[in-house]
């Protein structure tokens, strides 16, 4: 029997057993309908053009093997017994004999998107490789004397470059905007346990807030959610060894710090003939002046706090007694100097000075019943008999201040709260604080000015208007001899701008595993450098880009470079092999 010829789209043809497939569908004519004597030619079986690329997965060699995984529904086409084979499975992922249709060049899409974040830092930017590579030679070769520097550990470091990096989790434990967030929960939580425990604090009596980016901003935290705009608060001056963040003007009136921007604040100071804090002038400020916050702790300010006395004042005005202990928390933890925890309301610190930890700010603030009689607290004085920092403090975080917190940094900071409970990081501590003293003697013995005659914790101011210098060209000089330290204000100084000192600070080379003989060593060296800086001063030329030329190839700091980088170079680097 002829059939008739199908529409241009559509031909069909049939031999004894025929089967064409689509992505899902064979269909054949069943032999035993068809008439054997009566022989039909195969004619393609063409349903629709074809508008992709496809693969032919086949399984089976097509005689009609694996019949038993479909499903056969007839049916007649003109006059025709047809059988429609059906695959069970490709309703769910077109398995068995089918065509999967495939878009071209679908994997080489995929590879370039996903291949751009699998390389090392060499391959993916080999400018900025090298950049970091330098810096960390020059750590490596150099004598760190910031004060506010140190070395992480290779955990912290681990932390900090980790997958962390990649959630954010705006908001508090339990509390988030975002979901997906237990695992993160669980590490601020443990860093919450791990920050009390590190300072012998008892939560029901302590809440800690370890989010902030910066001790300025746990500082300007603070601010925001105890204070209005224009209240007034009371911090160290920063000529006499206060920080920005408490507050400054320059003699000029210019307001340099937010925190004098956007509130009132008038600084106590040091005693110009000693050094010290006059706490008999701050208590006369404060009672006139009537600050909301009162700030103790500073940057530069190498003795013992009055915390005691400080409450004192506090209780007096009514005021908030709030501690930046920025500088001493490392010690404060250790036990080696006096701990503000007893006094305070509200502490304050970075986390990578003496703390060893990453780059960030930690806030603790009282919590449950109010233990002391304070007056009227702030502008609300309700005669509350619980503390009410921490909603306030936690709302001032986020959501007013900051975004989602930096994962990454908490885990680091539970890591390095670790350590710092621990028996070794004690006797770091006392270590760093023989160092400062030993440092502090030898520059005595060579007849070096220091403020206050000394130290009582982990750095010293040495003053060199007495040799004629500025803090300016001898942090130069020493920067060029591979000494890192930093130009200070000290008090006597009209201001900030041409300070007369250079703050030292002994915790980062006490990382590095330097001793007092080493700090002998290092106070040489810093003698050395003065000498110099007094030697290319006293050359031609009163500008200072004439004194920045004479640096230039001069053959003295050339020769103290080299001792210092043979120096250096004997102690291990923490975190990295060199």
């Amino acid at each position: 029997m002829d059939l008739p010829h199908a529409e241009p789209a559509l031909s069909l043809g049939f031999s004894s057993h025929t089967s064409v497939s689509d992505d899902s569908i064979s269909l054949k004519i069943d032999s035993s309908y068809c008439d054997s004597s009566n022989s039909v030619p195969s004619v393609p079986l063409q349903l629709l053009q074809q508008k992709e690329e496809v693969i032919e997965i086949e399984n089976g060699d097509g005689d009609g093997e694996g019949e038993d995984q479909s499903e056969d529904e007839k049916f007649s086409i003109l006059g025709h017994p047809m059988c429609l084979k059906r695959s069970r499975d490709s309703l769910l992922c077109q398995n068995a004999t089918k065509r999967v249709a495939v878009e071209p060049r679908l994997e080489a899409r995929r590879a370039a998107v996903w291949g751009w974040g699998n390389q090392p830092l060499g391959v993916a930017d080999p400018e900025i490789n090298s950049i970091m590579e330098k810096e960390k030679q020059r750590q490596y070769k150099g004598i760190e004397l910031i004060a506010s520097e140190n070395y992480v550990c290779r955990a912290v470091m681990e932390a900090l470059g980790s997958h962390l990096t990649n959630k954010y989790s705006e908001g508090m434990p339990g509390a988030r905007y975002y979901t997906g967030n237990q695992h993160i929960d669980q590490i601020e939580l443990l860093c919450h346990e791990r920050a009390l425990a590190a300072f012998d604090l008892d939560s029901e009596k302590w809440g800690v807030n370890v989010q902030p980016y910066s001790c300025s901003s746990a500082n300007f935290a603070v601010y925001t959610g105890l204070l209005l705009p224009k209240d007034r608060i009371m911090g160290l001056d920063s000529p006499s060894g206060g920080h920005l963040s408490h507050g400054y003007y320059t003699p000029n009136g210019k307001k340099v710090a937010a925190a004098s921007i956007f509130f009132e604040n008038l600084p106590y100071k040091v005693n110009p003939h000693t050094g010290y804090i006059d706490y008999d002038k701050l208590e006369e400020k404060a009672l006139d002046f009537r600050p909301k916050i009162l700030i103790c702790g500073g940057s530069s300010y190498p003795r013992e706090w009055d915390y005691a006395r400080c409450r004192q004042i506090a209780d007096k005005c009514g005021a908030v007694l709030m501690c930046d202990m920025a500088h001493i928390s490392g010690l404060v933890a250790a036990k080696e100097c006096t701990s503000p925890f007893k006094y305070c309301d509200i502490v304050t610190s970075t986390t990578h000075k003496s703390l060893r930890g990453p780059r960030g700010g930690i806030i603790f603030y009282r919590r449950g019943t109010k233990s002391r009689k304070q007056g009227l607290l702030l502008s609300h004085g309700d005669g509350s008999t619980h503390y009410d920092f921490e909603e306030r403090i936690n709302f001032a975080v986020f959501p007013s201040l900051q975004g989602g917190p930096h994962n990454n940094h908490i885990a680091a900071l539970a890591i390095a709260l670790k350590q710092v409970a621990t028996p070794e990081y004690k006797a770091y501590m006392q270590q760093v604080k023989k160092n400062a003293q030993a440092l502090a003697s030898a520059l005595s013995r060579r007849k070096c000015k220091l403020v206050t005659g000394g130290t009582d914790n982990h750095l010293l101011l040495w003053d060199l208007t007495a040799l004629g210098l500025t803090g300016k060209n001898y942090e130069k000089v020493c920067e060029m001899c591979h000494i890192t330290l930093n130009k200070s204000a000290i008090f006597g100084d009209n201001g900030a701008i041409s300070p007369g000192g250079v703050r030292i600070g002994t915790p980062a080379m006490t990382t590095r595993g330097c001793l007092e003989a080493d700090f002998e060593t290092i106070a040489e060296f810093l003698f050395r450098a003065a000498q110099i800086t007094s030697m290319v001063q006293r050359e031609p030329g009163k500008l200072q880009k004439d004194f920045f030329k004479g640096l230039q190839n001069n053959k003295n700091i050339i020769e103290l470079r080299n001792q210092v980088e043979t120096f250096a170079s004997q102690f291990a680097m923490p975190g990295f092999d060199i």
